[in-house]
Parts: C-alpha cells; sequence; structure tokens
C-alpha cells in the first residue's frame, strides 16, 4: 500500500486529470473510481504518522447521505422488538417482516402511515421514543463515541464535480480534505438539529430472526466537516 504522501500527490494529479469515467456504474461508482486510481484496495490509507486514515467520497451537491458508522440500538433484543411493533410485510421475501425508516431528532417518523418515533437525547444516553413517551431502543452516548473515534480518527474525504449519467457518469475529484479531531459535543449538536439521521434497515429470516442490515449514522455531505474540530484542506 502506497504512502501518504504519495497518496496525496496522486490525488492531486488526480485533480489535474479533469474528468474521469466511472469505473462501476451506480453510486458506488465514485468510492470504486477514486480507489481504483489511488492504487488501493481497501477504503483506509496509512496516515502521516502512521495512523490509518479512513477514505470517503462523494458527488459535490449530492443528494444522498454518507454513512458515519454503524451501531445497532440496545437491550439486546431492540431489533427483534422495533420489527415487532413496527415492521411489515416484506415484498422481497414472502411471509417475512421489513422495517426500512429514517429517523431523526425533530419530528416523528411515518412508516406505512402511521406514527413511529423519533431521537430523544438524554444527559448519558440517545433514545428512540414514540408518541407515548416509550423507549422502544436506546444508545449509550460513551458507545457511540468510541464507534465514532474508532471508525474515523481521522479522515480524508475527497469531493467530486458530476456529469453524465449511468454509464456515462464522469467524475473531477477536484477538492480533499484532511478531518481530524472528531468532536462529539457537535455530534449530538447534529443530531439535535436534525442534520445527522439514523437509518434503520431491518430484515427477517424465514424462522423469524431478525437480520439487520445496518444501523446507520448518517449526514449530508456538506455538513461532514462539522463532526471534526480540525479540517485541512489538501486540494
Amino acid at each position: 500500500m502506497k504512502g501518504y504522501n504519495e497518496l496525496i500527490e496522486k490525488l492531486k494529479k488526480i485533480s489535474d486529470m479533469g474528468w474521469i469515467k466511472t469505473h462501476r456504474v451506480g453510486n458506488t461508482g465514485i468510492g470504486k473510481t477514486l480507489e481504483d486510481l489511488l492504487g488501493i484496495t481497501e477504503n483506509n490509507i496509512p496516515g502521516p504518522n502512521s495512523a490509518m486514515i479512513e477514505l470517503k467520497s462523494a458527488r459535490k451537491n449530492a443528494s444522498s447521505m454518507l454513512t458515519l458508522f454503524t451501531k445497532s440500538p440496545l437491550p439486546t433484543r431492540a431489533n427483534s422488538l422495533l420489527l415487532e411493533k413496527f415492521g411489515y410485510a416484506s415484498t422481497k421475501k414472502q411471509g417475512t417482516k421489513r422495517l426500512e425508516t429514517t429517523v431523526n431528532a425533530l419530528n416523528f417518523n411515518i412508516i406505512k402511515g402511521r406514527s413511529g418515533f423519533k431521537i430523544s437525547i438524554e444527559e448519558d444516553r440517545i433514545n428512540l421514543i414514540t408518541s407515548s413517551n416509550e423507549i422502544v431502543a436506546y444508545w449509550d452516548k460513551e458507545t457511540l463515541k468510541n464507534s465514532f473515534e474508532r471508525k474515523l480518527p481521522k479522515l480524508l474525504y475527497v469531493k467530486a464535480e458530476v456529469r453524465g449519467k449511468g454509464s456515462d457518469e464522469e467524475f473531477w475529484f477536484n477538492e480533499a480534505w484532511l478531518l481530524s479531531g472528531f468532536d462529539f459535543n457537535n455530534f449530538v449538536q447534529l443530531l439535535k438539529d436534525g442534520i445527522i439521521l439514523v437509518d434503520i434497515r431491518i430484515g427477517q429470516y424465514p424462522d423469524g430472526r431478525p437480520h439487520d442490515h445496518g444501523t446507520g449514522f448518517r449526514v449530508f455531505p456538506d455538513k461532514l466537516d462539522l463532526c471534526f474540530s480540525h479540517r485541512e484542506r489538501i486540494i
């Protein structure tokens, strides 16, 4: 794997190349294209002090969100309880249930026409509560803080201009930032402001067991830097 400084120089050369055709059709095309150009097979790279840095890329002005990290809620059977209480019949696997929903701290979400739940922040916990104030799941703040710091101690965040669609989509990777110093207080505030959202994706096996497809804490690309206290522009 190339060293950090060499990769930064490579990023600058990629920026100078201008428009580059996608290496894969679809949402993941930007990440695949950038990794191929950098010559790496994983989404992290060695940092300036030998620490690993997560690599993320995004289309400028994209409406899709970035996943910061995934963390299933507590208690242990939370996914089963959420699926039982709010799940609906799956159209993909007959006889099973599914729950796909996005939740924020501003409003109760609507699941198949009925009120679901929202995020409620306490001193040491982040809860999912119903309109009757029932806590249906939660995360403790210390666990979330550790999850973020472990996943994203440093982040090399690359943005690209985009033109074309499908197999003709092209990227111009012309902006890159080194982000570090995760700020948990900002993370909590972004949750409160409805900027960071939680995507819940739970399926079900034929025997009734829940299948967690990844409960993700997500943010719009243009707000990602607010999660970090140190921001250095590379390109």
